[in-house]
């Protein structure tokens, strides 16, 4: 009988047991809540002969918590969609994809809106540097492949709408 008795007192520490460990996995593999964007101005791109080639539409971080927040934790984006980065001064950038599960393109623009470094498809949750290499003021974040479909290029240029 003290047998049993001390098996019932072991359910609750066996449940809480169990329990902690299922959370220490959930934050080992940075598994978290997903976000979702407020997609609020848009995005045109244009070849270096000045026509459209593509558009989107984007969500704008342009202070210093929605920057470093990015898209963090953002497991859907629409293909038509990305993330507008706005910086305050032109000047070379180091952007990474640390808590971003997507595979991105990177696209860095500078204050004359041309686009002078592209880094296409970067890996995803990888805390490497990713450099703008030259001047940049804005930098736009689309899903992999993205530029390749739209034959985006550096050189050509972007207009940005409804700020």
């Amino acid at each position: 009988m003290s047998t049993m008795k001390y098996f019932f007192l072991l359910i609750p520490f066996l449940f809480v047991s169990l329990s902690c460990g299922e959370s220490e996995q959930v934050e080992q593999h940075g598994e978290t809540e997903e976000r979702t964007l407020d997609y609020t101005s848009e995005v045109l791109f244009y070849n270096p002969q000045g026509e459209e080639i593509a558009h989107i539409e984007t969500a704008v971080a342009d202070d210093d918590n929605s920057r470093s927040e990015g898209l963090m934790d953002v497991r859907d984006l629409p293909e038509n969609n990305g993330m507008l980065f706005i910086f305050d001064e032109n000047r070379e950038r180091n952007f990474w994809m640390a808590n971003t599960p997507l595979s991105l393109d990177i696209i860095f623009v500078n204050d004359e809106y041309e686009i002078v470094r592209i880094h296409q498809n970067t890996s995803p949750y990888s805390q490497e540097g990713i450099p703008s290499e030259y001047p940049a003021k804005y930098v736009v974040e689309v899903n992999a492949g993205f530029t390749l479909r739209h034959d985006i290029t550096e050189g050509s240029t972007i207009e940005i709408r409804g700020l």
